[in-house]
């Protein structure tokens, strides 16, 4: 049969040959080319830097939501546990939650309180959906990622903690001659007086004593302390102990070892007059230390009623400071509570230095730096007579009035010079550090070379305070403060 082709179809046979071919030919030359590699490549590299680049956004909206719960978290427990709020802690912490708009991550608070602290614990956990999650990709891996990643997380966990915690203080006092200077010493008064009440608050009686420890060129101890040691006494007109240079490098102070009763006389005049009142060894009653006391109306009238006098032994200070910490000296604080001269809460102090309930600390302050101090010759002081010869004249009265010029310098011996009195001063600071006493010093319009010896012995550089008379009473309170202060613990 004889097939008829239109002139249409004739003229359009040729055409969709050509078509056909080229269309061949192209996918071969794709197939076998890689000059388009790159461009592929690089649209696939985009996609997976968009993807962690989304994921990158999540995880940084994560961190945000966790750091704003942690952080609302420590605020609600700090203030929920301060014993002087009367609140509900619960309630507390729900509010501070609410208030930042993290009410709803809350899913637990505990708060135990005793008669001496308040613990308080937030925890708080929030789930968000990942932006990533909600991107549809074909490939297989990549889907399988964003799925285990679909749901972030934030979590915040806080405690905190208020407690009266058993403190044992020593309140070391200079009130050497120096402090004779316009308003000194009544700035000094009035910001340890502070201090007094800030650490004795209500409710800490049972649980803080102050030893109160005031210093010149000598520090009395008092009789009733004294009782409880080994003391070669000479007289009864005033109670200050001379330490070997041993004692220095130890916390302790033995009860059993025999010390020399520290002469009594007076040295600090020019000799025009005979006055008495400024004994190298202070001799009233109210420069005696007051150890062990939890009664801030007695300690208040005691440091109202210091005078400066004499010169400046920090080391001395120091010493007793520490040894009123020391467990050595638990013997004294038994026997005078038993004479009824110490509160009975305080049976069982010093504490050891490694009980977890009680800390240790010394405030330390001066207004100057070490100087000599001389004692008078054994020869002139071996007997009832001479004893009682010196406490009626005034050292360099007498020999100004009755003993030749060439003759006078043979009367005196130096006991302590200013570098002796660094020395010894470091090394009982050193002592105390490594038994974790915690010390604050301060230099009261002190020389330069005294802030240098008071820092070196503090704790640490912030430790360590140097002030005028407007600062002195804002440090006192500032380190009062610091007894019985917030800690996050967790």
């Amino acid at each position: 049969m004889t097939q008829i082709r239109s002139s249409w179809e004739n003229a359009q046979a040729p055409r969709t040959e050509t078509a056909i071919s080229a269309l061949s030919s192209g996918l071969r030359n794709f197939a076998t080319r890689d000059d388009g590699n790159m461009t592929l490549m690089a649209l696939f590299l985009v996609t997976l830097m968009l993807i962690f680049g989304g994921f990158s956004i999540d995880i940084m909206y994560a961190e945000l939501n966790r750091n704003k719960i942690q952080n609302t978290l420590d605020r609600a427990v700090l203030a929920a546990a301060d014993l002087d709020n009367t609140l509900d802690a619960t309630g507390v912490v729900e509010d501070y939650m609410a208030k930042m708009g993290v009410g709803e991550a809350l899913i637990r608070v505990d708060a135990q309180s005793t008669l001496t602290s308040k613990t308080v614990t937030g925890e708080g956990y929030k789930t968000m959906p990942s932006n990533l999650s909600q991107v549809a990709l074909p490939i297989k891996a990549l889907q399988e990622f964003i799925e285990r990643t679909k749901t972030l997380q934030a979590y915040g966990l806080s405690t905190a903690v208020e407690k009266f915690n058993k403190v044992e203080i020593s309140l070391v006092l200079d009130v050497s001659g120096s402090m004779d200077d316009g308003d000194k010493m009544s700035s000094m008064q009035d910001a340890a007086a502070l201090f007094i009440d800030t650490v004795l608050a209500d409710g800490t009686q049972d649980y803080t004593s102050v030893n109160l420890v005031p210093y010149s060129e000598q520090v009395n101890a008092g009789p009733e302390i004294l009782s409880y040691m080994n003391v070669d006494w000479m007289h009864g007109y005033s109670h200050c102990l001379e330490f070997p240079n041993s004692v220095f490098t130890e916390t302790g102070l033995s009860l059993s070892t025999q010390f020399e009763q520290m002469q009594h006389y007076q040295w600090n005049y020019d000799g025009s007059n005979n006055s008495l009142t400024d004994t190298i060894c202070p001799r009233y009653e109210y420069e005696r230390i007051q150890p062990w006391s939890n009664d801030a109306t007695a300690l208040k009238t005691q440091i109202y009623s210091l005078q400066p006098r004499a010169g400046t032994s920090i080391f001395l200070g120091m010493k007793w400071g520490t040894a009123l910490l020391d467990p050595s000296t638990r013997p004294i604080v038994s026997g005078m509570i038993a004479d009824s001269t110490v509160d009975t809460v305080f049976e069982g102090r010093p504490a050891a230095y490694d009980d977890g309930e009680t800390a240790k600390a010394i405030v330390l302050m001066t207004d100057g730096q070490h100087d000599r101090s001389f004692r008078i010759q054994d020869w002139a002081y071996n007997s009832d007579s001479e004893y009682v010869h010196w406490s009626k004249y005034n050292l360099w009265y007498y020999l100004n009035r009755y003993v030749k010029y060439s003759s006078r310098s043979g009367f005196y011996t130096q006991k302590y010079d200013a570098t002796t009195g660094d020395s010894l001063l470091s090394s009982i600071c050193t002592a105390a550090k490594a038994q974790g006493i915690v010390i604050w010093t301060i230099g009261f319009e002190t020389t330069e070379h005294g802030g240098d010896v008071m820092k070196a012995c503090a704790s640490s550089q912030s430790h360590y305070y140097a002030v005028d008379r407007t600062q002195i009473a804002a440090t006192f309170k500032s380190i009062a403060g610091s007894i019985n202060q917030l800690k996050l613990i967790q």
